[in-house]
């Protein structure tokens, strides 16, 4: 098909409702797009024309003109993550220009902005609700960071910048993929698979057959093993080849590094840009930019908050280290005395499995995935009061394995949906795990009709999937994510302002949006929790009492290590936006290298390119905010803790919690300020001590 369709039949005009996502194609996209804009343009001439200074005279055309854009414009964005191909992406990078041209219009119209700031500053605004005032507040906020104040040359520089972020960003993303896709071991005889656990063998052997290998079987192979995680996580921890790991190894931080797929030059242009757009904007480097709209007042409050937690957990990462390289002696190996990247899992979790006396392996057959689902569900209605029913076939979906939940209140009313994308698809889907929004709560009036339009989710996982006949049997580590994002969906989903721009995460500034989906994971290891959902997938049998006991005596091993791998991260995506300046003497991995001395324990190799694969940064939203996690943590362990205090095994006392943290956490969305939000629950402003309990970190 060409672009000429019939427009009035593209699904992606409708505009609203759950998307058609079995009637959208690639070649809908460009059309679609094309006069989608051309009519937004119109609206927006006209609301300009017509603006009043009052909510129902600005915000509300204005909100219904975002809404349509938004719609048509995050579906295909949606696509891009979990449905990408070649045609996709075509159609994606024509029109993306044109989407970021219309936004940089909006968001600098002088018209808006002035109405915007006649709303603040006359009479009605007091008769505002505060997340009404919120909503007007971030929208001036917004302006300026979009360079309203900007005229003449220095507008259309600040233009041309957004267009060529939002084009990097793309193709950055794009390169990720295609490099982790590019990249496979095929392994043939059974000395190459010692080690491997039967899960991955089956696994292996699957990607084999998808790559062509008709005849391959978990047994007699051939296998093969790729850079996706659930591929590469558990080669790296089983592989008794330590030759095949240092391959594996390199291959994965390397990715996007060379070639056609080399992202060094895109990361170094995104800086150089992001620091001009922020000097354009009045600032004096890209971290200020980034935090004038978040909860952290500053770098230095970033900063100081970084450099305790380092302080906690350098000293513990060493002796993790150390304590690793006796256990590899021990058991007589060559390497013992100068353990490399591509031995630390591998060790780590030989002596996991001597020290707490099982294996991540072992745990699998207890976490099938409808399983698992049964215990969240369970939890978050003792806590939250809603309940969670399968509502498969009530929504079209863009692939067969994508689930549909319904989310009920206390009276059975339907309050909210979401979807479930649960399996790792290297070919079409990016890797990591993510909640998204797919229609938020709002009062929508239709034909001077009322009614509350209900939170739809998007909750994508990659977790290993159905193989050989057996159910998704998921480590624990992807159980922990799975709770992860769910928690970021019950704020989407349990959201109670009607108000778009404030309802669910909207408006909530991004450094405290990490709370409900942390939260969430503490509950992996509450006892009910844990031993109502884990249950054999053959024989229905709960898992035993001793792993439960040695769950949690694993849970804070090496947590000194992994706690500074966050922050290794965090301090190197602050820093090469904040003191370092692109084009100068220092490279950005010299940079990444310096920042290692503090917060590493082995150096990163000489060939380590993982800058080149950090889409956080380069192609999500956490630049200059990768510290949000920690910032985040902060706030998620002392929440947590609120639930401790109250009684973990006490049914009444967490019901009672559980109604506060729905109420204020869950309910308030981007209404409040997170600080207000986060004392309307705790009582007061959050400590540190619960993060470096829980870590078992404190002195």
């Amino acid at each position: 098909m060409s672009v000429n369709l019939d427009i009035t039949d593209n699904p992606l005009l409708i505009g609203k409702g759950l998307p058609p996502f079995e009637a959208i194609k690639p070649e809908h996209v460009e059309p679609a797009m094309t006069q989608l804009l051309a009519e937004l343009d119109k609206e927006l001439a006209t609301l300009e024309a017509n603006v009043q200074p009052t909510w129902s005279g600005l915000v509300e055309p204005l909100d219904r003109l975002v809404e349509r854009l938004r719609w048509s414009w995050g579906i295909v964005g949606h696509l891009m993550g979990v449905k990408n191909s070649p045609e996709l992406r075509t159609a994606y990078e024509t029109v993306q220009p044109q989407v970021v041209q219309f936004l940089n219009k909006l968001n600098q119209s002088q018209l808006l902005y002035e109405a915007f700031k006649a709303l603040q500053a006359n009479d009605p605004w007091d008769s505002l609700e505060q997340a009404q005032q919120r909503i007007v507040e971030a929208a001036i906020k917004d302006a300026e960071l979009a360079g309203i104040g900007l005229s003449g040359e220095k507008r259309d520089r600040f233009n041309a910048i957004q267009l060529e972020l939002a084009e990097l960003s793309t193709k950055f993303s794009n390169n990720v993929l295609d490099a982790t896709k590019a990249f496979s071991l095929t392994l043939t005889t059974k000395e190459e698979i010692d080690g491997l656990p039967p899960s991955l063998t089956s696994l292996a052997a699957s990607s084999a057959r998808a790559a062509g290998e008709e005849n391959a079987t978990a047994e007699d192979g051939p296998w093969q093993i790729t850079l996706d995680f659930p591929s590469f996580g558990p080669f790296m921890q089983y592989s008794t080849r330590r030759d095949l790991r240092e391959k594996l190894y390199k291959a994965y931080i390397s990715r996007a590094s060379s070639g056609e797929l080399d992202n060094a030059p895109l990361l170094e242009r995104i800086l150089q840009l992001r620091q001009e757009k922020a000097q354009l904007l009045g600032f004096s480097n890209f971290a200020e930019l980034s935090l004038a709209s978040k909860m952290a007042p500053n770098v230095e409050a970033v900063e100081a908050l970084l450099e305790e937690l380092r302080r906690a957990s350098f000293d513990a990462a060493v002796k993790d280290l150390e304590e690793l390289k006796s256990f590899a002696a021990a058991k007589g190996a060559e390497e013992s005395s100068d353990l490399k990247h591509w031995d630390i899992s591998f060790w780590s979790e030989r002596q996991r499995e001597e020290k707490f006396a099982f294996s991540a392996e072992e745990l699998r057959p207890y976490f099938p995935l409808p399983q698992v689902l049964n215990g969240l569900f369970s939890l978050v209605n003792r806590l939250f009061g809603v309940s969670i029913t399968a509502a498969d076939g009530q929504a079209p979906v863009w692939h067969e394995d994508v689930l549909y939940f319904q989310i009920a209140d206390e009276t059975g009313e339907a309050i909210a949906y979401f979807y479930l994308d649960p399996y790792s698809r290297p070919a079409e889907k990016r890797g990591g795990a993510w909640m998204d929004d797919c229609m938020g709560r709002a009062k929508i009036t239709d034909n001077g009709i009322t009614t509350t339009r209900k939170p739809v989710a998007y909750l994508v996982c990659n977790q290993t999937p159905p193989v050989d006949g057996k159910p998704s049997l998921m480590t624990f580590r992807e159980v922990e994510t799975l709770f992860h994002e769910f928690g970021h969906g019950l704020q989407h989903m349990l959201t109670k302002v009607d108000y778009q721009g404030a309802a669910g995460i909207n408006n909530v500034e991004w450094d405290a949006v990490e709370l409900p989906s942390q939260f969430m994971e503490n509950w992996c290891y509450h006892r009910e929790t844990l031993l109502g959902m884990a249950k054999h997938y053959e024989t229905g049998e709960p898992l035993p009492e001793h792993y439960y006991q040695k769950l949690l005596a694993a849970r804070n091993y090496m947590s000194g290590s992994a706690m500074l791998r966050q922050l290794h991260f965090s301090c190197v995506d602050l820093e090469l936006h904040y003191r370092y300046q692109p084009g100068g003497d220092e490279s950005v991995t010299d940079v990444r290298n310096r920042i290692a001395k503090n917060t590493t324990v082995l150096p990163p190799l000489p060939e380590d390119a993982f800058l080149c694969a950090f889409g956080h940064i380069f192609a999500g939203g956490y630049a200059a905010g990768y510290y949000s996690y920690k910032w985040a943590e902060v706030l998620s362990a002392d929440a947590f803790s609120a639930f401790e205090e109250a009684g973990l095994d006490n049914e009444q006392a967490l019901t009672i919690t559980g109604k506060r943290f729905r109420e204020t956490v869950l309910a308030l969305g981007g209404s409040k300020h997170p600080m207000e939000v986060f004392k309307s629950f705790r009582g007061r402003e959050p400590s540190t001590d619960p993060l470096l309990r829980h870590s078992g970190l404190a002195a």
